[in-house]
């Protein structure tokens, strides 16, 4: 059923067309996202506003719809994109950053919560993935290390049923989500946007 999440409720709608088909919802992938690669003063406040409701407002609001379901069946499974730009501020992808890390912070706190219930939380936190978000950008950036869809999607099935809150597919990811943790928060804005270039 195809939706623009962005949307002012959209995400109500949505749930409605699936109530109305029938649909009952065992495993909820947050994948829908944004993202822009300028700086922040740069960005329309339209689109930032959109990116913000994307990002953060449709994942939370249709894991709030959602997982009281899964709860009651004791049973289900709830995947949040986050991203490897959650671990530290991305200079010229400020607000997308910042959305990754809110995701993160969500998902992780929702696990704990979920201990016992039944649902497995898991945060998926890729780098770099050749999928339409690079295509729908109108800067060529991020090109070497991209990892395949079928990569990131292995290393997710690989994780849910593990005891992890998170996930970070791929080696250079991993070491590079760990060594932002020992970074002066003075030099990772630097690091970041090298890397985002």
């Amino acid at each position: 059923m195809p939706a623009d999440l962005a949307a002012v409720g959209a995400t109500a709608d949505l749930v409605a067309r699936l109530h109305e088909a029938g649909r009952h919802i065992d495993v909820l992938v947050n994948n829908a996202g944004v993202g822009y690669h300028r700086p922040f003063a740069d960005e329309p406040a339209d689109e930032v506003a959109a990116e913000i409701r994307l990002n953060c407002g449709a994942l939370v609001d249709l894991t709030a719809r959602f997982l009281p379901g899964m709860r009651k069946a004791r049973r289900g499974v709830i995947i949040n994109l986050a991203s490897t730009s959650a671990f530290q501020p991305v200079p010229t992808m400020a607000v997308y950053a910042a959305t990754k890390a809110f995701v993160l912070s969500f998902t992780e706190a929702l696990w704990w919560e979920s201990r016992g219930s039944g649902v497995r939380v898991l945060a998926l936190c890729p780098g770099a993935t050749q999928t339409e978000f690079f295509d729908r950008s109108s800067a060529a950036f991020m090109i070497r290390g991209r990892q395949s869809a079928a990569q990131v999607v292995a290393a997710a099935l690989a994780a849910v049923d593990g005891s992890s809150p998170t996930v970070v597919p791929g080696e250079i990811n991993r070491l590079r989500a760990m060594g932002y943790r020992l970074m002066p928060r003075s030099v990772m804005p630097r690091l970041a946007e090298r890397t985002a270039r």
